[in-house]
């Protein structure tokens, strides 16, 4: 064979794959596929590339995703145990004399048990009928209630012993060693405390949450969060609720990354570069570190003009960063990550070119094979 022959077919060769390399699979689009109609007045979405001029405006839009709870400092505890309506009272009472009211049978005492506090906070006893215990410590009341008895048996000694109702308890659900009610001793008795005496968060939670329910309302922070500022370690009441969970929030990762999947939240704040760093970084053969986008869906009402408020332009927004830059760099440690975000990193244009040179070599390659053939 002639080598213009071979040089022919060398050259249909590589037209063929020329046209075919336009349609190879990929693993993630090109930035410039994405934003291709974003300087269109009707594209759905806003683009924003990510500075630090940029983040102090995106600061004052709203927050999208899970809803965020406020929680409760910690306040002065109750001090000592104090008996509330709904608690058990047990009552020892006992008496020497030989004809004793209460006693009888050649006994020596008589138990009174599971005396309910009822809702005026007061016990029914023989004899002395209602008596007003709610407001008083255990040791108060014992001594009323004997005071009260001596006038009728003179010899008269009484032990109490008290169970706290729900009033006078708080309930631990899940997340922990030993899950139950538990009564409030005579202290202050925090979130922490619970915690502990639950036997501590379940080592398989990632970064555990804690959801309190109280009068109707829920709070939520995080135990990490308890952990570092122990002013937030709130002091509980009778009839709280305490709830540990793994935390819910996640974001979504595609493209030329280490991982495709449904990201957890590792901890409270999750900046862009801590996103990165979860996914397994970027590919550094195909990704275009110039072109890390996170895709956003804000609600309707937070768009500006709509709310009279700080916001996007648009509802769909996709921020776009630069990691070849210092100042890309620093942005993406300060940008925050909503829960549901998308982290795309799409495909180098350069990753296209080499494979196009490549095919194009390769088909080189076989056309001297066709010629010696």
């Amino acid at each position: 064979m002639t080598i213009r022959r071979v040089f022919r077919r060398s050259v249909f060769i590589a037209a063929c794959l020329l046209l075919s390399a336009c349609s190879l699979p990929r693993g993630a689009a090109l930035q410039s596929e994405i934003l291709k109609t974003a300087d269109d007045e009707t594209a759905p979405f806003a683009v924003y590339p990510v500075t630090r001029d940029f983040l102090p405006r995106l600061d004052t839009w709203p927050l999208t995703g899970e809803g965020l709870h406020s929680w409760i400092s910690r306040s002065q505890g109750r001090g000592p145990q104090i008996i509330a309506a709904g608690d058990q009272i047990d009552l020892l009472v006992w008496d020497s004399s030989e004809n004793s009211l209460l006693i009888g049978g050649g006994q020596k005492a008589v138990t009174l048990q599971k005396l309910v506090v009822d809702n005026d906070g007061r016990i029914f006893m023989p004899y002395l009928e209602r008596v007003m215990v709610s407001g008083k410590s255990p040791e108060q009341a014992r001594k009323e209630i004997q005071e009260r008895l001596t006038v009728l048996i003179p010899s008269a000694q009484v032990q109490l012993n008290l169970t706290p109702g729900q009033n006078s308890s708080v309930d631990l659900v899940g997340g922990v060693g030993k899950a139950g009610s538990f009564p409030l001793p005579a202290q202050n008795f925090t979130v922490l405390n619970l915690i502990a005496q639950g036997g501590g968060v379940a080592s398989t939670l990632k970064n555990p949450q804690i959801r309190l329910m109280r009068g109707g309302s829920i709070y939520g922070t995080s135990v990490a969060r308890l952990f570092a500022e122990p002013s937030l370690d709130t002091t509980l009441r009778g009839g709280d609720k305490v709830i540990v969970q793994e935390d819910s929030r996640y974001f979504l990762s595609l493209g030329a990354a280490g991982s495709e999947a449904i990201q957890p939240f590792t901890k409270d704040t999750v900046s862009a570069l801590d996103a990165l760093s979860i996914i397994g970084g970027i590919s550094d053969s195909r990704a275009d570190p110039k072109g890390i986008l996170i895709l956003r869906e804000y609600p309707q009402k937070a768009v500006a003009g709509l709310s009279g408020k700080p916001g996007p332009d648009k509802a769909q927004v996709v921020f776009a960063l630069d990691l070849t830059s210092a100042d890309g760099l620093f942005s993406a440690r300060n940008f925050r990550i909503n829960p549901g975000d998308l982290v795309l990193a799409t495909e180098s244009p350069v990753t296209k070119a080499q494979t196009i040179f490549g095919l194009i070599g390769s088909s080189f390659g076989l056309a001297r094979q066709i010629g010696a053939n």
